[in-house]
């Protein structure tokens, strides 16, 4: 039997975004008994290059919401991105949770064909199928930035384990 586009799609994200506030959980816990100011991880970046800890977890977000959003046709919300604390990334996890709770099997099961077209970087479009689109851009594009808002936590000392990325919320 085939994976229907429901299936691998929303249950993924949701899965993955309660581990992603898990992940959070562990790192404002390392600050608090480290002593230090939690928003010293939220600014941190792997390289001077790449966006830093709150926009990972803001992208992750965006992410799942508009790949549900562009294949289901069911109008995402609009979020601010002004978010900088731990505790207004995990609301920002739970808004999104709550959008992909609304979003039926039914409005995503049998688009594998419909034509998807979205922005790639702030001036450039792409089409594609909305399979094509979620197994090659929108899964991969989600799963960069969960994986990056991990590796930042663990560069700094979170105590994280596969486990953390894998099952941490389902615990």
């Amino acid at each position: 039997m085939a994976i229907s586009m429901y299936a691998a799609s929303v249950p993924v994200f949701q899965h993955m975004l309660r581990n992603l506030a898990h992940i959070l959980e562990k790192g404002e816990a390392n600050a608090q008994a480290r002593k230090f100011d939690p928003s010293v991880l939220a600014g941190f970046r792997l390289a001077p290059d790449m966006l830093p800890f709150t926009r990972q977890v803001l992208i992750a977000c965006d992410a799942a919401k508009l790949c549900a959003a562009r294949i289901s046709g069911v109008e995402a919300p609009k979020f601010d991105d002004t978010e900088t604390t731990f505790d207004e990334l995990k609301v920002r996890i739970r808004k999104t949770l709550a959008y992909l709770e609304t979003v039926p099997a039914s409005a995503l099961d049998g688009t594998e064909d419909k034509e998807i077209t979205f922005p790639v970087g702030r001036e450039n479009k792409r089409t594609m199928t909305a399979q094509a689109y979620l197994t090659t851009w929108a899964l991969p594009n989600f799963f960069f930035h969960v994986t990056t808002a991990y590796a930042i936590l663990r560069h700094n000392g979170v105590d994280l384990g596969k486990t953390d990325y894998l099952v941490g919320g389902q615990r």
